[in-house]
């Protein structure tokens, strides 16, 4: 017998004399599996492991299980069954058979507006992994030397945490995967940029550790994407946010900021005790850069999320939102809509509008990118060559040839800079030759 672990429920002092499991859900992320045990009362459990064959044990004292644990969906999960027994006579039994070595961690959560019963959530992670870094793809021109951009994509919410459920049963967590995916596609097919989904799937990761992902990644900008509720559906437009250093910047900012942080509970990780990770709000330079590179990036953002839908607020607004906690990478939440709005819902639940929203999302970021390019990119030395050329009047009597001779080009790549299907000019046509 290993990793023991006894607990009791929190959040109560009174542990019930029979509980039953009522439902039992299963989750997989490409770093974990959870499974998430609703329970009609609080009692005390016990979780461990065993080898030979690998399984992972819970005693739940007094219970019973209402669900058949064979319908419970384990398809492509780690998880090969979910059995039951009684032991003595009283106390519930689960045995989860699993196909490797797994290390149980587990918490309990008391009812909330999303879910009405106690919850036993149950997280099973290799016990030796290895912390894999996104692959950096090489460009493959301008030398290919200079590497890509790394767009982090954080999808908001996800598995567990459904997120805002609006008109129509519209749940965020599936809209914002969604356009985050389209954003993906362009960028994928954008010369000079790669990006990086922090959640491919629906499986719910904690807010720093969304975070955690992206630096690991070595990405150079985070934009977390979501569509969010407000507590009169009336609440329209789209926003983006960066990180405030003072507090939120209006009521809705307040509100919203409150309910992101919160959804760490709804998802099963809580945020008390961890001041360690705090620290990294006090890296005052790193911060500064950072706000600034954010809100530039947001701005641009922004600009082209109005030309497509209304905005809530004109300029780019600040709150805290956890997930934007991270010191040393521009980083925005967008907020695509109220999917409390029933009109907004029904945009937001819409395949073609999800593209055109990711297609302003991905057309901000490029245009920020394009001004700013980090130093050591393919965006930063097409700049850097770009800044060689100067625009040349044509005048009378000038030909391709005799430009290209008096710059030091060969004519062909005279023609092939300024894009020409010929070697014909106008008096008053502008091309580019180089500076020098």
């Amino acid at each position: 017998m290993r990793a023991l672990l006894i607990a009791i429920l929190s959040g109560t002092t009174v542990i019930s004399a029979y509980a039953d499991v009522k439902d039992i859900r299963v989750w997989q992320s490409p770093d974990s599996t959870r499974l998430v045990f609703d329970l009609s009362e609080p009692t005390e459990y016990r979780i461990f492991d065993l080898p030979n064959p690998y399984r992972i044990v819970i005693d739940l004292n007094d219970a019973d299980m209402n669900k058949d644990p064979d319908q419970v969906d384990i398809h492509s999960t780690a998880v090969k069954s979910i059995r039951k027994g009684k032991r003595n006579g009283k106390d519930l039994r689960i045995v989860i058979d699993v196909n490797e070595a797994l290390e149980p961690s587990s918490q309990i959560l008391p009812p909330n507006d999303t879910y009405p019963n106690h919850r036993l959530v149950v997280d099973l992670k290799p016990k030796e992994t290895a912390q894999v870094v996104a692959p950096i793809k090489r460009a493959e021109s301008l030398d290919a030397v200079q590497r890509n951009i790394i767009i982090a994509i954080d999808a908001g919410h996800g598995g567990e945490d459904p997120g805002a459920i609006g008109h129509g049963r519209t749940k965020e967590k599936e809209v914002v995967l969604s356009i985050a995916k389209e954003l993906q596609a362009l960028l994928n097919d954008e010369t000079g940029f790669q990006p990086f989904m922090v959640r491919t799937g629906d499986y719910y990761i904690g807010l720093r550790e969304r975070t955690e992902k992206a630096r690991k990644a070595n990405a150079d900008f985070f934009v977390s994407i979501h569509a969010d509720a407000f507590k009169i559906p009336q609440a329209s437009g789209s926003s983006v946010f960066i990180l405030s250093d003072r507090g939120e910047s209006s009521e809705t900012a307040r509100w919203l900021a409150d309910k992101e942080n919160k959804s760490d509970l709804i998802g099963g990780l809580s945020l008390e005790g961890r001041e360690d990770h705090l620290a990294m709000t006090l890296l005052d330079l790193s911060m500064t850069h950072k706000r600034d590179a954010s809100a530039r990036a947001g701005r641009s953002i922004l600009s082209q999320m109005g030309a497509i839908t209304k905005l809530h607020k004109p300029g780019v607004e600040e709150a805290a939102f956890v997930v934007l906690k991270a010191p040393d990478i521009p980083a925005l939440l967008v907020e695509t809509g109220f999917i409390s709005n029933p009109g907004e819902a029904k945009k937001l639940a819409d395949r073609n509008f999800q593209k055109r929203m990711a297609k302003a999302i991905f057309t901000g970021i490029k245009q920020y990118f394009e001004t700013y390019p980090p130093t050591g990119t393919l965006l930063a030395a097409k700049r850097n060559a770009a800044s060689q050329f100067v625009s040349y009047t044509i005048r009378p009597g000038d030909t391709l040839s005799e430009l290209a001779s008096r710059s030091g080009m060969d004519i062909q790549e005279l023609r092939q800079l300024n894009g020409l299907s010929s070697d014909q000019l106008k008096i008053g046509q502008r091309i580019k030759i180089p500076s020098s």
